[in-house]
């Protein structure tokens, strides 16, 4: 279970994200949503140790994330895929995936396990593992990014806008994983813009408005909410 509370953050001395108390259940799929600049990655940024101010509470089973070093965040099992993928262009698929690794250099049948694990999830990448990550296609790209993640064996997958300038092929095949992996009993927080992903794939939707969260609801109900237009024409503007 990971618990949030009064969590703020932010890169410089201005404030980003304010306040947010969260509580995500062991195996839980829940999404965040919110406009442009609300806050989203740089929440999720604090949970992985990326930014660099960070204040509050974030605990996984009792232990206080916000007072460990990104490493130790991702050795205690809480991994994040960024926006943008973010791949070694120069480097192998197999090599990209070796760096999620750091954690099992050492214990070669865990190793391979974790590699057998990322190949049958996207076989598309066994297919290519001796291939230069920048030659992919960016859908291919994002299954490394993802498949990287997954290399440490987490317990908590934080993904930033995964599905982000996809073809919709590509989106249903990386979809169709995340389930696989949802199915498994990996607790994730998607942060998505588009509704029609983020809340049939997720039990719960918390919206952050200006770096704080303005409403937290069932997805199923939000989807099935007659103000759902109209939430998405708010989410869709850049906060001014």
């Amino acid at each position: 279970m990971l618990e949030l509370i009064d969590v703020s953050a932010s890169y410089h001395l201005a404030p980003v994200v304010q306040g947010v108390a969260m509580r995500i259940e062991t195996g839980e799929t829940v999404a965040l949503i919110g406009p442009n600049g609300a806050g989203k990655s740089t929440l999720l940024g604090a949970l992985s140790g990326t930014v660099p101010h960070r204040q509050g509470q974030a605990l996984l089973d009792g232990v206080d994330l916000m007072q460990l070093e990104s490493h130790e965040i991702v050795a205690l099992g809480v991994v994040q895929v960024p926006e943008g993928r973010h791949v070694f262009a120069p480097m192998s698929v197999q090599d990209n995936l070796l760096l999620g690794s750091v954690a099992l250099r050492q214990r070669s049948r865990a190793l391979q396990q974790r590699f057998d694990a990322v190949y049958a999830l996207f076989p598309r990448l066994a297919e290519r593992r001796q291939q230069l990550a920048g030659t992919l296609s960016g859908g291919e790209q994002q299954m490394v990014a993802i498949g990287r993640a997954m290399m440490s064996n987490p317990r908590v997958l934080l993904l930033d806008e995964p599905f982000l300038g996809l073809a919709p092929m590509v989106v249903e095949e990386i979809r169709h994983a995340l389930n696989s992996l949802r199915a498994e009993g990996l607790t994730m927080i998607l942060v998505e813009q588009k509704l029609d992903i983020a809340l049939p794939f997720t039990s719960r939707t918390h919206v952050m408005i200006k770096g704080q969260l303005a409403l937290v609801q069932s997805s199923e109900e939000l989807m099935n909410s007659p103000d759902l237009g109209q939430l998405y024409f708010q989410l869709s503007q850049p906060i001014p």
